[in-house]
């Protein structure tokens, strides 16, 4: 079952290495690797910590594992972003022999390739940390072993960067918690500043079950920004593929403290029926949103919060934590949450409309001197991504608008591509009518679409009791990955 592991690398040739990679079975070598995933994930449930180390230290000295590590970091949409070594692995024989090299026996990382990219307000800029193709593999091999440990152990309301989770999951919840007419009507937005900078790395060693001495060499790493040195003294690579995980361990426990407080009965047992103020929390990465049946409830449980994050050295963002009546509406991922007649509607947010209007905007911009063709599937592409994200919400008529800012951006882009031609010309050349519908931007082998054709389909909520690594919940995930598809 073991994919072949030459003992001696240096005298094979390259191409024996290129037939290596083509010829993998990609499901054999994530079948062994579940299998040990599965496990860790059980031996976490049972408290079998002894246990887990050694699974943890089996997995990431197998050759499968450092096989899918590669893969991961060699198909996503860093792989032509180099570090600071410059190099990337891009014929199969490289990635073959990247994944003979990995090994933490003598692992150093090198340090990261510092950017700066701009936020959505574009006043403020992130910094963006760009590990090199070998650390960035060693850390999808570590979080091979991670990730069953963080899924069986964190939240069930936590939505961030988890396996078959997604923002949608965190709406629906949430809509589930505001709709009804006995639902809280005070809402707790809470945003954490600088989140992934700011992460102790004492909390985060005392904390992560993981290898500690990779741990703290992917901590240490240090960075380069301007061609001088800087050391890392707190936080983790916003840009690493293990940081998300990071992230969510260091905020897991936060559910648990609130409903400690607020869901306890007379017995002290948890219990929500024992919730009368109607305290809920919805995490998604470093924003979350905690409800309550009035404004003081939530002052006291932003106090928690505070001392929560203080000892993991995070804070925080006064500027974007606001107390908000749900009659007065709040953003949240992109929508917004907001009781009309004591009627909860969702719909996309103002901020998510203005965006996409700015992409598609500079697209069409971008695309003066460009076929129709070129612009027509550039086009579809931005449409068919934002309506995908929106179509669970009331988005018909944002999809509307949409459609409507659409055409006049590419009433203009015609007469800027052809100043001296009459609006007849223009319209009989780039836009044609079909049956009752006018002023579609067609060309000979493509058309743009439409956002109001988007049909709206209600989201699924996850089964949030379960988990992917449990052999028992893999008939449940499958069947909901069918449904979506």
């Amino acid at each position: 079952m073991n994919a072949e592991k030459p003992k001696r690398a240096c005298a094979r040739a390259s191409t024996d290495y290129d037939i290596l990679w083509d010829g993998l079975n990609w499901s054999e070598v994530e079948l062994v690797v579940n299998k040990l995933q599965s496990r860790i994930a059980k031996a976490v449930e049972r408290g079998r910590y002894n246990l887990v180390k050694k699974l943890q230290y089996l997995l990431t000295n197998s050759f499968y594992a450092k096989l899918l590590a590669v893969k991961r970091v060699t198909t996503n949409k860093g792989k032509r972003t180099p570090g600071i070594d410059s190099e990337l692995w891009t014929s199969s024989a490289m990635k073959y022999k990247a994944a003979l090299r990995l090994s933490n026996k003598g692992y150093k990382p090198l340090p990261l390739k510092r950017n700066y990219i701009k936020k959505s307000n574009r006043k403020t800029k992130r910094p963006l940390g760009i590990p090199t193709m070998y650390d960035r593999a060693m850390q999808a091999l570590s979080l091979l072993s991670l990730d069953p440990v963080s899924e069986t152990i964190l939240d069930p309301k936590s939505f961030g960067f988890r396996k078959y989770r997604s923002t949608k999951d965190a709406g629906k919840y949430l809509f589930d918690i505001l709709c009804q007419k006995t639902a809280p009507k005070w809402v707790l937005e809470g945003d954490i500043k600088a989140c992934f900078d700011e992460i102790s790395h004492a909390w985060l060693q005392d904390n992560i079950f993981m290898d500690k001495e990779v741990l703290k060499k992917f901590l240490k790493s240090g960075y380069v920004y301007k061609n001088q040195l800087f050391k890392t003294k707190s936080g983790t690579v916003q840009g690493g593929i293990i940081s998300p995980t990071y992230a969510n361990l260091t905020l897991n426990g936060l559910g648990d403290l609130i409903r400690k407080r607020y869901w306890r009965t007379a017995t002290g047992l948890i219990r929500q029926t024992a919730n009368k103020h109607r305290v809920h929390i919805v995490i998604y990465a470093d924003d979350f949103v905690v409800t309550a049946d009035n404004k003081e409830t939530l002052v006291e449980i932003r106090a928690m919060i505070k001392e929560f994050l203080a000892e993991r050295g995070l804070e925080l963002s006064k500027e974007k934590t606001v107390i908000t009546h749900i009659d007065e509406g709040f953003d949240f991922l992109g929508w917004n949450f907001r009781k009309y007649n004591n009627k909860l509607i969702v719909m996309p947010s103002l901020n998510s409309v203005k965006k996409v209007k700015a992409t598609l905007k500079e697209t069409v911009r971008v695309h003066i001197g460009h076929r129709q063709e070129l612009l027509i599937i550039r086009l579809n592409q931005i449409i068919t991504g934002w309506c995908n994200y929106h179509k669970h919400v009331c988005a018909k008529k944002a999809f509307n608008d949409i459609d409507h800012y659409i055409n006049q951006l590419l009433r203009k882009w015609t007469i800027r591509r052809h100043p001296n031609k009459s609006f007849k010309w223009r319209k009989d050349r780039y836009f044609v009518r079909i049956n009752n519908r006018d002023w579609i931007f067609k060309s000979e082998t493509n058309q743009l679409k439409f956002a109001a054709s988007s049909k709206i389909k209600r989201h699924v909520l996850i089964r949030m009791t379960t988990n992917p690594y449990f052999p028992e919940d893999r008939e449940y995930y499958l069947n909901r990955r069918l449904a979506n598809s």
